[in-house]
């Protein structure tokens, strides 16, 4: 049976369509109204405040943990500044994609990933051979996405002028009031938006926060119809809607390589050997 949210006393009061679904075992809102039409012209044309607490995420921590992701995903990590965060997929040893997801580097030893599907197994495979641990948060952090034209005035009003400089796929930590909380510049709508990352526990003295800030700016919460089509507007794909993760699939021809997905610009072939690199040359050579 789905779990609430860390939001879910303050999304169940709104969600007056009582039209929800499951994401990730979590009880996620499809649309606040009947229609999502309210919603999706406030992320355009405003901005939108969606719950995305179940996204799964998992802190990736030690001397390796950076050779350890550079091995299970397709992208050199190790390049990665603090403070920068990278969209990849990853892949098994045939090249056929696993999951797609970010990982943020918070620390020089502290990186975050996040993914549709769950990836503690995954990437727990793997860790055995490297100075690194893996743990999952993905129930000790609440996040919130803002998304949308007026979201820089939002996230500023709330967290601070740093905010206003933060450029595209770049995090920072920051505070909004007493809540410690990570700022990213990310989203999944194809507009201007910032993701926040909150321990549950002050999750929705965060939501209060910001449903108090975006007032002047006609912020509205938004559920997953309104974020979907957005998502489609601006040609990003979905795990089990757009491609279907490698270990689910039955049959091979539903398999998928980045390539065939439109994922090859993720991938960084001349380096290290990485889970998958010998299958996705081959292909390269050869053609999808």
């Amino acid at each position: 049976m789905p779990i609430p949210t860390p939001f879910h006393e303050r999304t169940s009061e709104l969600c007056t369509s009582w039209a929800w679904k499951e994401w990730a075992g979590f009880l996620a809102v499809r649309s606040f109204d009947t229609c999502h039409e309210r919603e999706y012209h406030a992320l355009r044309q405003a901005a939108g405040l969606i719950d995305v607490s179940p996204l799964h995420k998992y802190e990736v921590r030690g001397p390796d943990a950076g050779a350890l992701l550079t091995q299970v995903t397709v992208r050199d990590v190790r390049k990665l500044r603090v403070g920068r965060v990278t969209y990849l997929c990853w892949c098994d040893d045939d090249g056929k994609v696993v999951d797609d997801g970010t990982v943020t580097r918070l620390g020089e030893r502290h990186f975050r990933v996040t993914s549709n599907l769950p990836s503690l197994a995954w990437l727990e495979r793997y860790a055995s051979c490297y100075d690194a641990t893996v743990s999952d948060s993905s129930e000790s952090l609440a996040a919130l996405a803002i998304q949308g034209p007026r979201s820089r005035e939002i996230v500023t009003r709330l967290a601070g002028p740093q905010i206003e400089g933060l450029r595209f796929f770049r995090a920072t930590p920051a505070r909004i009031g007493d809540i410690e909380v990570v700022v990213s510049r990310t989203g999944y709508t194809g507009d201007l938006g910032y993701e926040l990352w909150i321990d549950r526990d002050r999750a929705l003295d965060a939501w209060d926060a910001v449903i108090a800030a975006g007032r002047p700016y006609r912020l509205e919460p938004a559920g997953l119809d309104a974020m979907d089509v957005t998502r489609v507007e601006a040609g990003f794909i979905l795990n089990g809607v757009d491609y279907f993760s490698a270990p689910e699939c039955l049959i091979d021809s539903r398999k998928s390589t980045p390539d065939e997905i439109g994922l090859g610009w993720t991938v960084e072939l001349d380096r290290a050997p990485f889970v998958g690199q010998a299958s996705l040359v081959r292909e390269r050579r050869q053609g999808a």
